[in-house]
């Protein structure tokens, strides 16, 4: 009786010309590093909103509020312009620089492989929505809309959550640029498939 071809059969099961795609285990955990990502960008945008309408509500024409003497206080300001309030007769730019932003951040998310870059990338996400947001519909017209600040630092300029979230995420990312750590999780000068 002839014996089977245990070859051919090995050969038809697993052919040498089959698809080598990203494996199932890795694509999970891209999936899970985006949804951490859009977790961290909505916590922002959410704590954004409440802290600016809280703001609006309590400090709307009253004195600002000292929290830390001569570093910390509360005021609210309506900022047309950017940081320091520079360029405040420009607000349209800022419209369109924070449009562009949140693209770029939504397709270097595709690539993403690393915990550390997730946050980074959820907190400038959500931080430029935040002030986004303001933009496009606060007075005084669509795109033009006045930013809403309210935490002054010692008389230097005034920001909000957003901005705090935008900081912090640069911070972040010259941290893992040092360290070599890439976007999508390799490590510069790591053996290959090494992960951050």
């Amino acid at each position: 009786m002839p014996q089977p071809n245990r070859e051919s059969d090995s050969a038809r099961d697993f052919p040498d010309d089959a698809p080598s795609g990203p494996s199932a285990g890795s694509v999970l955990r891209r999936r899970r590093l985006l949804i951490a990502l859009v977790a961290v960008a909505a916590s922002v945008v959410a704590i954004d909103l409440v802290s600016k309408q809280l703001a609006i509500a309590a400090l709307t024409g009253a004195a600002p509020v000292r929290i830390i003497d001569g570093l910390l206080s509360l005021r609210l300001v309506y900022n047309p312009g950017a940081a320091f309030s520079l360029a405040s007769g420009a607000t349209w730019i800022f419209t369109i620089i924070a449009t562009v932003v949140v693209v770029v951040v939504v397709r270097v998310a595709r690539r993403i492989g690393s915990a550390l870059w997730a946050v980074a990338l959820g907190l400038i996400l959500g931080g430029a929505i935040g002030n986004l947001l303001d933009r496009l519909f606060r007075p005084p017209s669509f795109g033009q809309g006045h930013v809403v600040d309210f935490i002054d630092y010692a008389g230097f300029f005034v920001g909000n959550v957003a901005d705090i979230a935008i900081v912090a995420a640069g911070a972040l990312v010259i941290v893992l640029t040092i360290l070599g750590i890439g976007v999508d999780g390799t490590v510069q000068g790591a053996g290959e498939g090494r992960r951050a």
